[in-house]
């Protein structure tokens, strides 16, 4: 059983794809599309960390006694990752290719780093401790990414 470790590995592979989508974009100057791709992406990725926040994290928590531990390291990588892609909207808005670029290798850096430690240690943990009725009230009140 590795729901958890399945369904979210998905989203962030979904993050992903569209992160190299919006890069792609602002490489070739086609702002137009770099904001719609950018905007698609900061909306799957708010998803993606408020179903990890509101939802995963409080029930790996509660069922493990641990509020200090590994959900806290991923909520303040969390509030990194938001930093960072408030910093590129404001390039994107103001068509700053190259500190767009430059922005997006450090996230990047970011997210595999944090979406190894997710996927090889966190998700892991939660499928191990929470159970499949868990984990299925967990998956059931996620939101989907899109």
């Amino acid at each position: 059983m590795a729901l958890i470790n399945s369904t979210f590995s998905k989203q962030h592979r979904q993050c992903d794809a569209m992160f190299a989508d919006a890069e792609a974009a602002v490489a070739a100057g086609n702002w137009q599309q770099a904001g719609q791709d950018f905007s698609a992406f900061t909306e799957s990725m708010e998803c993606h960390l408020r179903n990890e926040e509101d939802i995963l994290f409080p029930a790996f928590e509660e069922r493990t006694g641990m509020s200090g531990g590994p959900t806290m390291v991923m909520r303040a990588e969390h509030v990194q990752i938001r930093g960072l892609i408030a910093e590129m909207n404001s390039d994107i808005e103001a068509q700053a290719a190259d500190h767009y670029l430059g922005i997006s290798e450090t996230l990047l850096i970011l997210m595999q780093q944090h979406n190894a430690k997710e996927e090889q240690m966190l998700y892991v943990m939660c499928d191990n401790v929470l159970g499949q009725d868990e984990a299925d009230r967990v998956l059931g009140n996620m939101k989907d990414i899109g």
